[in-house]
């Protein structure tokens, strides 16, 4: 790949640090410009443009490419000037796909909620099938991290990646479709558009759905062709998957639903039920994805992945039986709360705490459907825990599974995990094993 101009960084975070190096053994002399909104631009070899002086960097044409980083909104006003101004957009996926896409086998998965979980799976089956096979995008390594380095690649995808991803895939799968992301799309329905994009295109590549897409109609238009759609499971794969997951780290019907979706993935790709059996068996959790701990005798959930509403229920009900404490709210994205208040007392829930801003509206929403359930709304989490700990002999765990985004106190929701975890040790006590 030649690059005849030189290219903007438009972000700075992984995937950009991960763009300068591929831009760097391509070209080493190539004059790279780099632009964050906010926060720093740590990149060696670039030249800094400031965001209030892009205008006049595409308007003098200083770069014949734009980078931009998933983050990014592709909806953005200025790069709109810059599509006018004939200045394309690219990104580090697809800059993977025109370099290293021919000749392997791509699986690509999306999804609002289980993608992470989904994706990991189906690398562990299919590596623990003799496949090879590597992991990468928002779990994993960056796109052009993982290069050439093995014959079967494994995306998992956001709907900032698959909004614009330019080559098409062998297995693209569809784990569920929420409402998400609606201030980087800018409406739900441009949210589900640019999230089905990876299926709503002309190819023969095969698709999967998980139990959450399957019946849905925007999926079922965005499949096109339901000649696409991978085989169901049959009888003894069921049995043999079902078995695996109730003796794993796998917690909750939604994650067997993931384990299911991924063994689908993995038969299709070349791997064996062994291996499928075999990859469920060494799973571990993700980090912030249903995360549990225990301190002085109390259960801690950290779900701090969750951002829907969606994501909450299914961690709530991954602990039927338990009393709870819930952590729940956050940035502001449209969320509705109305079902999951009415729901919560059926999972056991007997204490809520709420946090700015959308823990407004859910407290309000559950004092009306559950009065019976203690409301606390704490401006932060460190005294929501504090609070959780005066009322400690009302409940056996606490989940924090917001439903909603961290960025209104939090740089993003793996530091909002960290934090948690890092207060029911203080606060609460030593770990047990």
């Amino acid at each position: 790949m030649r690059f005849d101009e030189p290219v903007l960084l438009y972000g700075a975070g992984r995937e950009a640090q991960s763009t300068r190096a591929f831009l760097k053994a391509q070209q080493p002399d190539l004059k790279v410009f780099v632009t964050v909104d906010s926060g720093s631009a740590d990149i060696p070899d670039v030249e800094v443009i400031k965001p209030e002086d892009l205008p006049d960097a595409i308007a003098n044409r200083r770069f014949g490419l734009i980078v931009k980083s998933p983050g990014v909104s592709r909806y953005k006003p200025i790069l709109d000037a810059a599509r006018t101004a004939g200045i394309p957009l690219t990104s580090n996926l697809n800059l993977w796909g025109t370099t290293y896409r021919h000749g392997r086998t791509v699986i690509a998965i999306t999804g609002t909620k289980g993608k992470s979980t989904t994706a990991t799976l189906t690398h562990l089956m299919l590596s623990q099938s003799g496949v090879d096979a590597g992991l990468a995008g928002n779990v994993g390594l960056a796109p052009l991290e993982i290069a050439d380095k093995h014959a079967t690649v494994i995306f998992e995808l956001s709907s900032y990646q698959t909004a614009d991803m330019s080559f098409l895939p062998d297995i693209a799968a569809v784990t569920n479709l929420y409402p998400e992301h609606v201030d980087w799309h800018g409406s739900v329905e441009r949210y589900y558009r640019d999230k089905l994009h990876l299926i709503d295109r002309e190819g023969s590549f095969a698709v999967a759905l998980g139990a959450g897409a399957v019946g849905n109609a925007l999926v079922a238009q965005a499949v096109r062709d339901h000649r696409r759609l991978l085989r169901d499971l049959d009888k003894d794969e069921l049995v043999a998957i079902d078995r695996a997951v109730s003796t794993s780290r796998l917690k909750g019907s939604h994650n067997l639903d993931n384990a299911r979706l991924a063994a689908r993935i993995a038969l299709a790709a070349g791997g064996s039920l062994n291996g499928v059996v075999r990859g469920i068996a060494v799973f571990v959790p993700l980090p912030h994805r249903l995360e549990e701990h225990q301190f002085g005798g109390m259960v801690f959930v950290n779900d701090s992945i969750s951002t829907t509403p969606e994501a909450t229920k299914a961690a709530l009900a991954a602990y039927r039986g338990c009393r709870i404490a819930l952590i729940a709210g956050g940035h502001e994205r449209e969320q509705d709360y109305t079902e999951l208040a009415g729901l919560l007392a059926g999972f056991g829930v007997t204490t809520l705490a709420c946090l700015p801003v959308t823990g407004a509206r859910l407290a309000s929403a559950t004092q009306a459907a559950a009065p019976q359930i203690t409301v606390l709304t704490e401006p932060d989490l460190d005294r929501a825990m504090h609070a959780l700990y005066d009322l400690r002999h009302a409940f056996d765990a606490i989940i924090m599974s917001p439903g909603a985004p961290s960025y209104n106190q939090f740089k993003n929701f793996e530091e909002r995990g960290r934090r948690f975890v890092d207060l029911a040790r203080t606060i609460f006590g030593t770990e047990q094993p």
